[in-house]
């Protein structure tokens, strides 16, 4: 595999104005800013032909560009309501069935929210869901893609750092994604400010996977402005209001030889900001 981070977008920049759907435009303006990786967005549905998938997964590939899916917003692996619970795992075969069609792995995910029970009640949930999930993707020929639960920004949600490990302890293909701007966010801005913050999270990736996974995660990275309840909405590098910062990172990947794909989520200027990251990194 790459031994170097892979840095690219969540979607397409405001900066990007060609109309309609156009493979080959996507991946030249994505490479444009010297980006490898590219998340493509099905938060409200699975809806790319797959036909234009392939055609999206071959221009990419001709630039070096890897491709993820960011699957449907309304998943929720640990819903009260057991018929909706388990269309989670329907939701999340259409996203293996497109990402397999783009040429990509990785699958990206929102566990869910505790509702009206108790963390641990709803964690339990979420690991039967996780179990069945596996299960059907390994009946559907969807063996090879990699389930990538996502940490979350909001207090209420489901997506503690812990809460993501355990559900990546379901099975050795299941890999985290690590949103540092949620952590940030939820802690109120607590963590992530500085080397040791981010040091002691990437310890703790390796003591609980103890695998390839905590040299090769997923992650989410913008600045992220919150309240209370934690995250409130994504910003810009150009707000520096509000963190994480992404420097004392950078620095421990390169340190520590670590290789995530980084997907950039800032609010309008992902490309832009991503190709910030890659370029600190380089300089390093």
């Amino acid at each position: 595999m790459n031994d170097t981070p892979k840095f690219g977008t969540a979607g397409l920049s405001d900066s990007y104005t060609a109309k309609g759907f156009d493979p080959q435009k996507i991946a030249a303006y994505t490479a444009s800013f010297g980006l490898t990786a590219f998340e493509y967005q099905c938060g409200r549905g699975v809806r790319l032909a797959h036909d234009k998938a392939q055609a999206l997964g071959k221009a990419a590939a001709a630039q070096g560009i890897a491709l993820s899916v960011h699957a449907p917003y309304y998943i929720s692996m640990s819903g009260l309501d057991d018929e909706k619970r388990l269309h989670s795992v329907d939701y999340l075969l259409q996203s293996c069935a497109l990402v397999k069609a783009l040429g990509g792995r990785r699958v990206v995910f929102h566990p869910g929210s505790c509702g009206k029970q108790s963390r641990e009640a709803a964690l339990e949930k979420a690991l039967d869901t996780m179990r069945r999930a596996v299960a059907a993707c390994d009946e559907a020929g969807y063996g090879d893609c990699i389930l990538c639960p996502e940490t979350m920004g909001k207090i209420n949600q489901l997506g503690t750092v812990d809460e993501v490990l355990a559900l990546c302890a379901v099975d050795a293909r299941i890999t985290p994604c690590i949103d540092f701007g949620h952590i940030y966010a939820r802690s109120g801005g607590t963590e992530l400010t500085d080397t040791a913050s981010y040091a002691a999270l990437l310890d703790k990736l390796g003591d609980a996977l103890g695998d390839d996974r905590a040299v090769h995660f997923h992650a989410h990275f913008s600045r992220i402005a919150y309240t209370a309840g934690g995250e409130k909405c994504h910003l810009t590098f150009a707000d520096t209001a509000y963190g994480p910062p992404h420097a004392p990172l950078l620095q421990l990947l390169k340190q520590r030889k670590l290789a995530p794909t980084v997907i950039c989520e800032s609010a309008g200027t992902q490309a832009e900001d991503a190709q910030k990251l890659a370029a600190a990194f380089a300089a390093l």
